[in-house]
């Protein structure tokens, strides 16, 4: 239940998209007490160091935003992306438990195969086809088996004017390039970070979180696109002369297989928690003027 004591959050990852947001948006939430952890303060891949560093900060909420998330080099560093997304996850889980707090363990579409021709439910089966999707979806089961309290928030696309992302490459190659392909039939909904982080500060402040044992969510703006709508819709808004030709996957070869079908059904996180989720265009409009000219 709520309490006029502020809660204490520990964010993993801070560096990275989603946690340089709840960076920016921490001034504005009274209510929490923040603890950011970045690379620097918790190195993931040292697991030993995990439990240790939890037990020390004592947090109620432990949100982790750290991921290995280089989608293609993972194909070459399995074992790496193992660490970071599985092994790393077991061991916040079950620190967690040994403190009492909450995990709130952000997870991806990556993890169903992307086949199926509608939106992907939190009920629907598993089917990892890449390395990083596989150490996604083990890091979900080790959270899940450790019995710790908190919730799993699948999402996908994610940007945002912290870091590298398709929506800054998008915008540095409409200006250096007359012309550009961009894969056709991959669908599915971008996700502004900003959007995520303020749900997620929501859902901490809510008073269901506590009640909740590694249960699955799924997060993105609403709305459907393709990569091609997407790169199309930012080139119109940034004013951008590039001419985009839409292509299919198979013409644009990668290491690993992206999902054709990333569109993730929300209904359950909007009614759990009660949730209004933005437009993907809308978003993306009010994005776009913080991005670097």
């Amino acid at each position: 239940m709520p309490s006029s004591k502020p809660l204490t959050v520990l964010v993993t990852g801070a560096n990275g998209q989603l946690g340089r947001e709840l960076v920016f948006l921490a001034a504005q939430t009274d209510a929490i007490n923040w603890q950011f952890a970045d690379r620097s303060a918790l190195d993931l891949t040292n697991l030993e160091a995990i439990e240790p560093f939890v037990a020390e900060q004592r947090p109620d909420i432990i949100i982790n935003c750290a991921a290995y998330t280089a989608v293609d080099r993972a194909e070459s560093e399995a074992t790496l992306a193992d660490v970071i997304n599985h092994q790393a996850v077991a061991r916040l889980a079950q620190s967690a438990k040994q403190c009492g707090a909450s995990l709130i363990h952000i997870s991806t579409d990556y993890v169903f195969n992307g086949e199926q021709c509608r939106p992907y439910s939190e009920t629907d089966a598993t089917d990892p086809q890449s390395v990083y999707g596989s150490s996604k979806l083990a890091g979900e089961q080790a959270f899940t088996a450790s019995g710790a309290r908190g919730i799993i928030v699948r999402t996908s696309w994610v940007y945002s004017a912290f870091g590298n992302n398709f929506v800054s490459t998008m915008s540095r190659l409409g200006r250096e390039r007359d012309s550009l392909n961009v894969v056709s039939d991959q669908i599915g909904s971008p996700t502004w970070a900003r959007d995520l982080a303020q749900a997620l500060i929501h859902i901490c402040l809510s008073d269901k979180l506590a009640d909740k044992q590694a249960e699955v969510y799924h997060y993105s703006n609403d709305g459907v696109c393709s990569w091609y709508d997407f790169a199309y819709s930012i080139m119109q808004l940034r004013s951008l002369e590039c001419v985009l030709s839409p292509i299919l996957t198979e013409q644009y070869p990668t290491p690993a297989r992206r999902p054709h079908m990333s569109l993730l059904w929300k209904d359950k996180i909007k009614s759990d928690f009660g949730l209004a989720i933005p437009h993907w265009f809308t978003s993306l409009q009010h994005a776009l003027p913080e991005f670097s000219e």
